[in-house]
């Protein structure tokens, strides 16, 4: 009963805080662009599965001319429970404007019509979307050869499972991944926000929740854990191949808990992945407290961009 108490207070307090707070711009127009058809084209509702949510917006540069263009796809914030591509549309606009064909999907949130979906079984759902995105940019005349991955909190755990998991099996070669507040690793520990770490069974219940596996309290702590949620956790799956990221992550996170980001730091640094990761001394989950690094944060989101995906 606990577990599911726990499970509950979790899914409220991660959705109302990401929907909330990713909304939050401190940079003003920097990263906005006044969009009309001398910057692109959009092509919205697009269909990559038979889920009603299994849909995408596409948003072409005006830049006919290219042999061939970079794809970034943004997945977007909700605690994986609510949200949509359309909250989007600022970044995807911006994208657009620098020449990448950019593309935001929606995919099932865990809801009371479906009380199934799992973190695990969203990520699949994006990694199905993938070569639909590709396939509908080259009708339209866009050849795609490369592609970056990006997202906030719910989108951003998402964004870090295709760049290292799924990369290996992308129709496009990833060539970088940026984002912000996404959870990379589930351990109780390092949950205290939510009081996990005083509760196997609320660990277990929402994290085998979140994996779609029936996790059991006595795994906890064990290898057997590591591999039911691994497929789930970001951080498990980089290698000294993985690609380039641009992170940041607020000190004062109680929604994807600060403790826990320690894990894909490490596993950045210790497999020499290159990589800025910005931290927010100030902030929460929205980053909103400290205008400077967000700045930064940005600054080298567009570095990394350029060097990455225009090389």
């Amino acid at each position: 009963m606990w577990g599911f108490l726990y499970a509950g207070a979790f899914v409220a307090a991660f959705a109302a805080s990401a929907v909330f707070k990713m909304k939050y711009n401190p940079l003003g127009k920097k990263y906005t662009v006044a969009w009309s058809d001398s910057v692109g084209k959009i092509y919205k509702d697009l269909v990559y599965g038979k889920e009603e949510a299994n849909k995408f917006d596409l948003y072409v540069p005006a830049d006919t001319g290219k042999e061939s263009y970079g794809l970034v796809i943004y997945l977007h914030a909700g605690g994986f429970t609510t949200g949509d591509k359309s909250g989007d549309a600022d970044i995807l606009k911006w994208l657009c404007s620098k020449g990448y064909v950019a593309a935001g999907v929606n995919y099932t949130l865990r809801d009371e019509a479906h009380p199934d979906t799992s973190v695990y079984s969203q990520s699949m759902e994006i990694k199905n979307s993938v070569p639909y995105i590709v396939q509908e940019a080259e009708k339209l005349g866009y050849k795609l050869d490369r592609m970056a991955v990006s997202g906030g909190s719910a989108g951003g755990c998402l964004a870090l499972l295709y760049a290292y998991r799924d990369a290996v099996e992308s129709p496009l070669p990833v060539r970088m991944v940026f984002e912000a507040v996404g959870p990379s690793s589930f351990y109780a520990a390092d949950w205290t926000s939510y009081g996990l770490d005083q509760s196997a069974e609320a660990a277990a219940t929402l994290f085998g929740i979140m994996a779609g596996k029936e996790i059991s309290a006595d795994m906890i702590g064990t290898p057997g854990y590591d591999e039911a949620v691994k497929d789930i956790s970001a951080f498990m799956w980089v290698t000294e191949h993985s690609v380039p990221t641009v992170c940041a992550y607020g000190k004062y996170d109680r929604v994807c808990p600060f403790e826990s980001v320690k894990h894909l730091i490490r596993a950045l640094q210790e497999n020499h992945v290159a990589h800025e990761y910005i931290e927010f001394p100030h902030s929460g989950h929205g980053l909103q407290n400290d205008n400077k690094l967000y700045k930064l944060y940005m600054d080298k989101v567009e570095e990394y961009l350029d060097r990455y995906m225009d090389s």
